[in-house]
């Protein structure tokens, strides 16, 4: 692989941390900042929605620049981003900078899978995908522990100051190592729609569905790991956070695994990794009663969630050709994103509502299965008329 992959991996691994460690600093924040544990816990959702608005935005008006010069312009918002956190004075400060960093999230992945895919032989398009999240998996595993030791030891603002040094670093390797474009040609067609019309295509909308589907289904299960690894499986609060080292573990082997897959055959994996990632959640239904298997149940959770990731990533790209490859790919970044706040909605409905804790995986097992179907929906339109049509080897 080449090195400027590796610029783009350390991009995602400060973005990573960005996202994440703020759910470790509640606590710090809302005490220094004087407001309710619940408040400062929707510093995390103003972040959702900002990867979710800033998708569209940042697409529509950028789509067209050379794609370093994107990178390194959301590389400075991350980074202004991240410094605007470490100062701000009040909440709603504190706020408008998590959404501001947040706008650099979607594009930063959208764009940075279609440059991934260029720098390498088209057999290892998905695995260059891949890499590059490795930076996000690696950042779950190691920033956020560190992150959240830096913020409690020496305040919440130290976290900001050492992310906002990442994201000086990561543009400086991107500057350096990212081969230089040319600005976006648009096809005919895209210059007489415009570049949003790649979003009306059927065969991207529904690779759109597909992830936000696929990660309700994950985030169902994974906001509610603690309560469930707590009061079912009966481990000590202490324990959690070692366990979720094993479900970091699974993120980084599913990832890289995904990717290779994806690599082989494109439409079998995400077939297999959606029929995995339910197979898993059934399991885990039983086996969290047992802890030693309610820990293997969580690696594997870990496995089969981010072994989606490349082949769902890959997939949307192969539809969206041209001009408005970049906007889907962010806009496949959003979903994902989108899937995660619906997932931590439905979990909460089935606790809340029955049928309760422990039925929550078995719920969450059912929407990647609805997300197959979506897959096989859209082979069979794809197919067409006729059985073996030129346009079904796109997948």
């Amino acid at each position: 692989m080449p090195l400027a992959l590796y610029a783009l991996t350390a991009g995602a691994f400060g973005i990573g941390v960005t996202e994440f460690v703020i759910m470790g600093l509640l606590l710090d924040v809302s005490a220094d900042l004087g407001v309710s544990i619940s408040a400062a816990g929707l510093l995390i959702s103003g972040y959702a929605l900002g990867v979710v608005v800033g998708a569209p935005l940042l697409g529509a008006l950028t789509g067209r620049l050379p794609r370093k010069t994107l990178l390194l312009a959301l590389m400075v918002v991350f980074t202004i981003g991240n410094l605007a956190c470490a100062l701000a004075p009040d909440y709603w400060t504190l706020m408008a900078a998590r959404v501001l960093t947040a706008f650099a999230h979607a594009s930063f992945f959208g764009v940075g899978s279609v440059v991934a895919t260029g720098l390498v032989a088209p057999t290892k398009k998905a695995s260059a995908i891949a890499l590059m999240f490795t930076g996000l998996t690696v950042a779950n595993i190691l920033g956020v522990p560190f992150g959240t030791w830096l913020g409690q030891a020496y305040g919440w603002r130290s976290t900001f100051w050492a992310v906002t040094l990442v994201g000086v670093l990561a543009f400086a390797v991107i500057a350096l190592l990212v081969p230089r474009d040319e600005p976006v040609a648009a096809s005919e067609e895209e210059r007489s729609e415009g570049t949003l019309a790649v979003l009306g295509r059927r065969p991207v909308l529904l690779g759109l569905l597909t992830t936000v589907l696929s990660w309700v289904g994950v985030f169902a299960a994974f906001t509610y790991l603690a309560p469930m690894l707590t009061r079912i499986s009966g481990f000590s609060e202490a324990s959690v956070s070692p366990i979720l080292l094993v479900f970091g573990g699974g993120l980084v082997a599913g990832n890289l695994l995904g990717g290779r897959l994806a690599d082989r055959r494109l439409v079998p994996t995400v077939i297999g990794t959606l029929v995995a990632l339910s197979a898993v959640l059934f399991v885990m239904t039983a086996a969290l009663h047992q802890p030693v298997a309610a820990i293997i149940a969580i690696g594997l959770l870990g496995a089969a969630a981010f072994a989606t990731v490349a082949p769902l990533q890959m997939w949307v790209l192969e539809k969206a050709q041209g001009a408005g490859q970049g906007l889907a790919s962010s806009f496949n970044i959003a979903a994902f994103n989108l899937g995660n706040a619906i997932g931590a909605w439905l979990g909460g409905f089935v606790i809340d509502h029955g049928p309760g804790l422990g039925a929550v995986p078995l719920i969450a097992a059912i929407v990647p299965l609805v997300a197959l179907g979506v897959v096989l929906l859209a082979l069979r339109l794809e197919r067409g008329p006729t059985i073996g049509a030129p346009a079904t080897a796109q997948f």
